[in-house]
């Protein structure tokens, strides 16, 4: 018996808890701790142990009082609301008691070390470079097996487990990353995943707050954060909140039935969020799609229980301010309840003005896209808040443009010119991420042939670093990594090579890849640094004219400085009158970027075959 006790005694000490002889057990805390100063003086402190919601609640803190104690259904719960609009930075006690049972919960709250103001968002002047961390790099092998772990091997054979990347991996690889002239990495989902399969790539959350042990710590994250800010790389953290992981305690023991949509059941989602816009669409198709989940080991979150909606909100808050990250990339933004993402992002961006958000809008057209986006006049006078939305309808038709012959009505560049004349339905162009490809589409190389390919890459890595929106770069793509989803997604996850001790090849390193992969990466280099600080791609307004002899010439400019670009969509030697271009054509002549020669500019230009130019004013 004393040897038990001795053991309790000393389990409540690691875990920071002043224990009594007869203790009541917490088994969690959420958040762990907060600041004082922020511009919402709430704080919803979530407590979980067995009994405990029939305990007495007290507080030690100074200018600290309790709004509210809430007691679920679930006597293993206590939700405090905490009003601090008054506290400074602290130690407190929350003290529980039931009769002779009581336990000291020791609490901070933080002095905050930068202003929410600091923090700088992505934006059109970026390109993010989206890294799947488990296929990435291994940096630290150590951690690939966490002994008491449900997912506790690696099978780097096996394109559906896990590989062992980490982050200490994608720290040894951020010269690459700056060298190549991204401007900010994107990371797949690093939060807890401790589910039986599949862990690997992050969606299934098993604690909001903590990374999974297999990446690395909290402390280790925020380390990654400091030194990509030490070389100009902003950090773009994935979150989720329309689901989490079936292990989620959350979900195991939940507070209540309503903490998850059908009252905790499993109901499957449609996946047609084009519902939720839809002007017919009926009330059943309305709650498939958004209340459904995504599979049986996915809850669906219930954002409209406010004890959910604040616990989301707060654990994005806690990241950008502990770790200080850049943004935020919020996976299936749609399936989520509309007017609990829009407070969401209006009260995030309220703490942090220069702070962005991309919403994941798996959607086929511009219009449905464009629903989504802060102060569109297609959802109005709803407001989602949300800055930034993802182009896919722009990657299905890079998927096929630069394949085709273009004509001056239709296939080839065509597609592209038809789809930037109907812009006018986003509230911001400018803030559309555009990708060629991600962890869920096939990769822009479907096979190696395709990838191979490189006036085809050359000619699409061009369009998608000038024209509008936010570049993205999936990892590897420099490289001619290739990946067809109808092979399954494991095949576009591929490891990096050279991320781990022993790979045959590095690619990290202009030794270890091909000829033709260092063309490709030479060449993405070339433009990505070019990019960086040119203000006409970066903010500059866009002026294209329509197809002629299927080619696509379009402006970038700002404040005088521009860039032409001119694109001949068709396998033969083309001959354009520049009458229709003198414009944007301020010379007789200039230097094209890409090959550096000099380009005649009078009455004709004569274009090679796929050629492409890249013109500076």
């Amino acid at each position: 018996m004393k040897q038990t006790l001795a053991i309790i005694m000393t389990l409540f000490g690691l875990l920071g808890f002043k224990a009594t002889a007869h203790a009541l057990t917490v088994k969690q805390v959420a958040p762990q701790f907060w600041w004082a100063g922020m511009k919402n003086p709430e704080l919803q402190i979530l407590l979980y142990g067995n009994g405990i919601a029939s305990s007495d609640v007290t507080l030690s803190g100074k200018d600290i009082s309790i709004k509210e104690i809430v007691r679920q259904d679930n006597p293993n719960y206590l939700l405090l609301y905490l009003d601090l609009s008054e506290a400074g930075p602290q130690h407190f006690d929350i003290t529980l008691r039931q009769g002779k049972k009581s336990t000291v919960i020791p609490y901070e709250l933080k002095e905050r070390t930068r202003k929410g103001s600091d923090i700088q968002g992505f934006t059109s002047s970026d390109v993010l470079y989206l890294i799947m961390p488990d296929r990435f790099a291994n940096g630290n092998p150590e951690n690939d097996v966490v002994e008491g772990m449900l997912e506790n091997k690696i099978n780097r054979e096996d394109l559906f487990a896990r590989h062992g990347g980490d982050l200490k991996g994608v720290e040894d690889h951020l010269d690459y990353i700056s060298d190549l002239g991204a401007t900010a990495i994107w990371l797949n989902p690093i939060q807890e995943n401790d589910m039986e399969s599949g862990s690997y790539h992050g969606y299934a959350i098993t604690d909001y707050y903590q990374i999974d042990r297999r990446f690395g710590t909290n402390a280790d994250f925020r380390q990654l954060v400091d030194k990509a800010h030490q070389k100009d790389l902003k950090v773009v953290m994935d979150m989720i909140f329309n689901h989490c992981g079936s292990e989620n305690y959350l979900f195991k023991d939940r507070p209540s039935k309503d903490w998850f949509n059908f009252k905790s059941e499993y109901v499957q989602t449609s996946f047609k969020t084009a519902s939720v816009m839809d002007i017919h669409a009926s009330s059943y198709e309305k709650k498939i799609a958004t209340d459904g989940w995504f599979t049986q080991v996915m809850p669906d979150f219930n954002q409209r229980n406010r004890h959910v909606a604040r616990y989301l909100i707060q654990s994005s808050i806690w990241w950008i301010e502990y770790a200080g990250i850049n943004g935020i990339r919020q996976d299936t933004h749609p399936y989520a309840d509309y007017d609990f993402m829009s407070e969401w992002c209006k009260e995030v961006l309220e703490e942090y003005p220069n702070f962005n958000i991309v919403g994941e809008t798996w959607l086929n057209s511009n219009v449905l896209v464009s629903y989504w986006q802060k102060d569109s006049k297609l959802a109005a006078p709803k407001n989602s808040n949300l800055p930034t939305v993802m182009d896919f309808p722009l990657t299905d038709l890079m998927a096929k443009a630069f394949d085709e012959e273009t004509t001056d009505w239709a296939n080839g560049l065509y597609r592209l010119y038809d789809y930037h004349t109907q812009d006018l339905v986003y509230a911001n162009p400018m803030n559309l991420l555009i990708f060629l490809d991600n962890h869920d589409t096939s990769r822009f190389g479907r096979t190696e042939e395709l990838a191979q390919n490189l006036t085809r890459y050359k000619q699409a890595m061009t369009f998608l670093l000038t024209t509008r929106g936010i570049p993205q770069i999936y990892y590897g793509t420099e490289i001619l990594m290739d990946g067809d989803k109808a092979n399954g997604d494991g095949c576009l996850r591929k490891d990096f090579p050279g991320g781990w001790q022993g790979d045959k090849t590095d690619c990290f390193k202009a030794e270890g890849r091909t000829s033709l992969q260092n063309e490709a990466y030479d060449f993405t280099r070339k433009l990505l640094q070019w990019r960086k600080n040119n203000e006409a791609i970066g903010k500059g307004s866009m002026k294209h004219f329509s197809i002629a002899h299927g080619t696509y010439v379009y402006q970038r400019e700002y404040k005088g400085k521009s860039v032409v670009v001119i694109m001949n969509g068709t396998d033969e030697r083309q001959v354009l009158d520049l009458t229709p271009y003198k414009e944007i054509l301020p010379q007789t002549s200039a230097t094209d970027f890409l090959s550096g020669q000099t380009i005649k500019l009078e009455e004709k230009l004569e274009l090679d075959k796929r050629a492409t130019l890249l013109l500076c004013f």
